[in-house]
């Protein structure tokens, strides 16, 4: 669309119209400023669509993070009691032990992988 209008072509449309070249002016004038509240609408209607999808990713994410501290903090509690027990842990069950490691270290990597692989862990869930 046209930023203005031209004055001769004003003047041609004023007289085939009848109309003042003032009227014309301002019909155009007009005419500009409803394209551009309509380009602003549809503007408005694209950033609030993309706000909306913001905010449900948002929202999924935020459930994503409280299941996996809830998961973090089962996982942490079932360490505690397996490490709290009074019978000593049988190291020779651990596979990849080297003596540099610190034993606790090892029983949690263990213990974690256990519970990873009876279903408990993140690979097997899905996020809904």
């Amino acid at each position: 669309m046209n930023k203005k209008l031209e004055p001769d072509l004003k003047l041609q449309l004023s007289n085939q119209l009848g109309l003042p070249q003032r009227q014309v002016a301002v019909w155009f004038q007009n005419k500009r400023a409803r394209f551009k509240t309509q380009s602003l609408e549809v503007q408005h209607c694209t950033l609030q669509s993309k706000h909306e999808a913001a905010l449900s990713d948002k929202a999924k994410l935020e459930h994503q993070v409280q299941f996996l501290q809830d998961e973090l903090k089962r996982a942490r509690n079932q360490l505690a009691l397996f490490t709290n027990q009074d019978s000593p842990v049988d190291n020779s069950n651990l596979g990849s032990c080297d003596e540099d490691h610190d034993d606790q270290v090892v029983v949690f990597d263990e213990l974690y992988a256990c519970f990873v692989s009876n279903g408990h862990g993140s690979s097997s869930t899905s996020w809904v």
